[in-house]
Parts: C-alpha cells; sequence; structure tokens
C-alpha cells in the first residue's frame, strides 16, 4: 500500500510542477525557472533535514547515488522546462512520464524482479512516444506548433525522460540508505550548485512579479512530490516510479483546461498508448 499512497502522491504533486514550472519557463527561460524552484526547495528542505538528522552516512556507495539522483533530475527539468517553450503541454509530460518505464528498466538491471511482459508493455509505450512526437497541433492559448517544433521539443521531452529515469531510480536506491529528509537534498542541492550559482554570479539569473509565485510554487511541488516519491520507494522502486507518472495524463487534462491546447488525432492516439501502457506496467508490478 505505502508504494501505491507514494506514488499516487507524487503524481499529483508532479502535476502542479509541470503546469506552473510550464508557465514559469515560458516567463523567464529554463534556466532561471530551474534555479529559483531548487533555490526555494533547497531553502525550505535544507534547514528540516539538519533538524532531524543532523548527522547522516555518506559512507559507501552513498556520494554515488546522491550525485546520480541530483544531476538526474537537474538536466532533465532544464531539458523539460526548455521543451516548454516550444512545444505542447501535454505531449511532453508524456513523453517525459517514460521516466518510470526507464527507471523500471534500470531496476532489472540492478537485479529487481519485474513481472513476465514487461518487455511488450514496454514496446506499446515506445511506440506511443512515437506517434505522439510526430504530430503536431497548437500550444497555450492556441498558438500554432509546425512539426519541426514539435519534433524538436519531442527529442527534448525524450532526453529529459532519461535523465529522469536514472534520477528515479536512483532517489529510490538513496532513500534506502538515507533519511527522506536528506534524500530529496539531491536535486535542490546540486542544481543550486550547478545552475543557480553560476547564474548569479555571472548576473544572468531572472525573476518577474508574475513569475515568482510559479517558481515558489514548482519549488514547494517538487519538495513534496519527491518526499510521497521516496517514501513509497523505500519499499518498492519500481512500483512506485510508475505510478508516479501519472502525472502525465493528468498534466495533459489540465493543459487542455487550462492553457487550451489542441492535439492533433495522432497524438491523442499516442498519448493513450503510453497513457494504457504505464498502467499495465504498474498494474503487472503490483
Amino acid at each position: 500500500m505505502v508504494p501505491i499512497l507514494g506514488g499516487l502522491g507524487a503524481a499529483l504533486l508532479f502535476t502542479v510542477s509541470v503546469l506552473t514550472s510550464a508557465r514559469a519557463s515560458r516567463l523567464i527561460g529554463a534556466e532561471s525557472s530551474v534555479a529559483w524552484a531548487m533555490t526555494v526547495g533547497l531553502a525550505v528542505t535544507l534547514p528540516v533535514a539538519v533538524a532531524t538528522a543532523p548527522s547522516p552516512d555518506f559512507g559507501g556507495g552513498t556520494w554515488a547515488w546522491f550525485l546520480a539522483a541530483g544531476l538526474g533530475n537537474v538536466f532533465g527539468l532544464l531539458l523539460t522546462y526548455a521543451a516548454y517553450r516550444i512545444g505542447a503541454v501535454a505531449v511532453i509530460v508524456t513523453i517525459a512520464s517514460t521516466e518510470g518505464a526507464i527507471a523500471a528498466v534500470l531496476a532489472v538491471l540492478f537485479g529487481e524482479a519485474l513481472a513476465p511482459g514487461t518487455g511488450l508493455i514496454l514496446a506499446i509505450i515506445a511506440v506511443g512516444v512515437v506517434v505522439t512526437a510526430t504530430g503536431s497541433g497548437s500550444g497555450a492559448e492556441g498558438r500554432e506548433i509546425t512539426r519541426d517544433q514539435a519534433i524538436r521539443a519531442a527529442l527534448l521531452a525524450t532526453a529529459s525522460a532519461a535523465c529522469f529515469g536514472v534520477g528515479l531510480y536512483s532517489s529510490g536506491r538513496l532513500s534506502t540508505l538515507l533519511p527522506v529528509a536528506w534524500a530529496i537534498q539531491a536535486p535542490r542541492a546540486l542544481g543550486f550548485i550547478f545552475v543557480a550559482l553560476p547564474l548569479i554570479v555571472t548576473r544572468r539569473i531572472r525573476l518577474t512579479r508574475a513569475a515568482a509565485p510559479y517558481v515558489i510554487a514548482v519549488g514547494l511541488a517538487e519538495v513534496i512530490g519527491y518526499t510521497f516519491y521516496n517514501w513509497g520507494a523505500q519499499e518498492a522502486i519500481a512500483i512506485t516510479a510508475v505510478l508516479a507518472t501519472l502525472f502525465a495524463p493528468l498534466s495533459s487534462i489540465a493543459a487542455f483546461i487550462l492553457f487550451r491546447e489542441r492535439l492533433a488525432t495522432r497524438q491523442v492516439a499516442g498519448i493513450a498508448l503510453v497513457v494504457i501502457g504505464v498502467t499495465i506496467l504498474g498494474a503487472v508490478q503490483h
């Protein structure tokens, strides 16, 4: 039950993160959006981590998982936010949602047992991604998206899915080695060091009054979402990772309602394939 609740809780919070980060990235750019989100998250979580577990054990391979979890998430966010600036949110989050399948594959490679038929389900998901990526439609407020823009956004989203997959699996492993309060520091600490600080030093970091509420919401949603994820992943990484990817259909519906995005028929079909694939994958793992 804990992996299910953790995965579903993460999915809801990741949906909030998707919607607010899409707005923020279009207002101040991908790098500044990531920088502020990670800074907000670090400011909120680091005092809690220090107060609750002042002496975490980073011995053994813990540092390696910490770096993999942090860098995977940070690079995934940079790529996803860049995609939001040119593509449709519904398409981007659908492709990015395959991170759970990637994390599940990594779990297999590292010895976790998965159910028979997983390979076929992953193939269905891959077909869905390709179909989704090769259509054109409209973005926020009806902005037309050309096929070239759609393909560029899809390639960025595919790269982000790979990064997020590594980050998700590594976060799950990290949550078994460190208290959750420290495990969720990985992306925030590394995002602050490698993205925020260079922007601050070079005076290239941006923030507007319109974007401020969105970056704060992103930072908080990411923190709470990964807290749910790490809680569930302590018992079963694969199940939690797959269920967490249900943020994709939730975000697609919200983008249709809030941003008035419109998709081509083949994109709707592709999204359906991906959603069906990740749902079946979650069911057979449970």
